[in-house]
């Protein structure tokens, strides 16, 4: 067939400006072509065997061509992409092993398919194109039936891999989504648990928001510090921050009559009210085993999974939130590092918040006060690091205290305070005496 029968079938793809007539203003001939053939670019710099391939695949597709490297770059680049490149190694300038070069350093091109036409028929010509990632290599002369058969089974595996691709990417649409929509299932559920118990005590407000505000304040503070890293790293922060409500969940346990009682509890209530960290750290463990136990019979480890990790961070914080740093606290008595880190933090929110809000047994106490007893709980009822990041980031607390406040008047905190080279703990030592503090909380 002669070229010239064939021009309106393919598309010579030429930066030099053509004639008007012939081509659009943005140099490209528009192909007859249906819009649901595949597209093929044929690359080499001899006319007669781009005519000869054009003749030979426009029936089936719609055919591109280009006469040199630089141009089958520039066409692989541009609408419509090809679905597959014929290449020519032998070719001035740029040869066919450049090519595929460049289409493979390209993220955008590396996945089009490429088989070498060429010349060269050498059995290390043929194992060099496939190593630099040709997907088959074509001697010539060629034969216009096994040329189309290898063409066609690419072009195939290509709309295989094109629909896997795409139906992964709506997998990973479908999974992202239902991520986000257990996550707020979850949060959802720990925060209607942790309401429960703290509905039963009606004067604590926005405590639940505040203290967790309070956690990931100080999760972010200490992510980078040496003793912390490893316990903070992600998502273990987060799972931590999420997991602060649920501290005082045990308190479900307790009765009315000591939970509510206005003044200070007798040593015999006080024993009963700390059981609430066992009460809470139990119930936890009992959901973690139930749920092992439902989709597994045989596990009774399964603390790896993202749900499960999250109720054993809860379950510490609400178990070992009272814990004290020299190893007077409860429920387990335990001292420094044996002290989860996630409790560690929940000790001093929880204390902080307990200290500088009313409640139904106590006034709320002033920011200098509040802060006279964190000092004097530093190494002995709380982590010294841990008091350090909240006297770093105390105007952080501050603003929480004030934007969850649950009366703002009674919330008169400042917003700064004098700084110095010195701590405030090291430049103003306790005072004697100090305000009782809260008995449990």
């Amino acid at each position: 067939m002669h070229q010239n029968s064939i021009a309106s079938r393919i598309h010579l793809f030429d930066q030099r400006q053509p004639p008007t007539a012939q081509r659009p203003n943005n140099g490209d001939m528009q192909p007859l072509a249906p819009a649901h053939m595949p597209t093929v670019l044929v690359v080499d710099d001899t006319p007669a065997n781009l005519t000869v391939l054009g003749e030979l695949l426009s029936p089936t597709c719609r055919v591109r061509v280009a006469n040199s490297g630089a141009r089958a770059l520039a066409a692989a680049a541009s609408e419509p992409r090809p679905d597959i490149i014929l290449l020519d190694i032998m070719m001035p300038g740029m040869d066919g092993y450049a090519v595929i070069n460049h289409l493979q350093a390209d993220p955008a091109l590396r996945d089009i398919p490429v088989i070498f036409v060429t010349a060269m028929d050498a059995d290390d010509d043929e194992t060099r194109g496939l190593q630099l990632g040709a997907v088959d290599y074509v001697a010539k002369p060629i034969r216009p039936a096994i040329l189309l058969a290898r063409v066609n089974t690419q072009l195939e595996l290509k709309r295989a891999r094109d629909w896997l691709k795409d139906q992964n990417g709506h997998l990973e649409r479908e999974v992202a989504r239902r991520m986000r929509e257990n996550e707020l299932i979850k949060d959802v559920s720990v925060n209607a648990l942790a309401l429960l118990a703290e509905k039963r005590d009606n004067e604590t407000g926005n405590h639940l928001t505040r203290t967790q505000e309070y956690v990931a304040a100080l999760v972010r503070q200490l992510a980078t510090h040496p003793r912390f890293a490893d316990a903070l790293q992600e998502p273990l922060g987060s799972l931590i921050a999420k997991a602060a409500p649920l501290h005082d969940i045990g308190k479900v346990g307790i009765p009315d009559q000591i939970l509510l009682k206005p003044g200070k509890l007798t040593p015999q209530e006080f024993e009963i009210m700390k059981t609430h960290a066992q009460i809470g750290a139990d119930a936890l463990q009992e959901a973690i085993a139930r749920v092992v136990q439902a989709r597994d019979p045989g596990t009774h480890q399964a603390t790896d999974e993202p749900s499960l990790a999250f109720l054993a961070v809860a379950q510490q914080v609400a178990r070992s939130h009272h814990e004290r740093w020299d190893g007077t606290g409860y429920p387990q008595g335990l001292s420094g590092e044996a002290i989860p880190v996630a409790a560690r933090l929940m000790a001093l929110a929880d204390v902080f918040d307990a200290l500088t809000c009313r409640r139904h047994y106590k006034a709320a106490f002033t920011l200098e006060s509040a802060e006279r007893i964190l000092c004097e709980g530093r190494g002995t009822h709380f982590d010294p690091d841990v008091v350090d990041a909240y006297f770093a980031i105390r105007n952080e607390f501050i603003q929480i205290a004030h934007s969850f406040a649950d009366d703002p008047a009674r919330h008169l905190l400042p917003f700064a305070l004098p700084t110095s080279d010195t701590t405030p703990c090291q430049a103003n030592p306790p005072l004697s005496p100090l305000p009782d503090t809260p008995q449990a909380d």
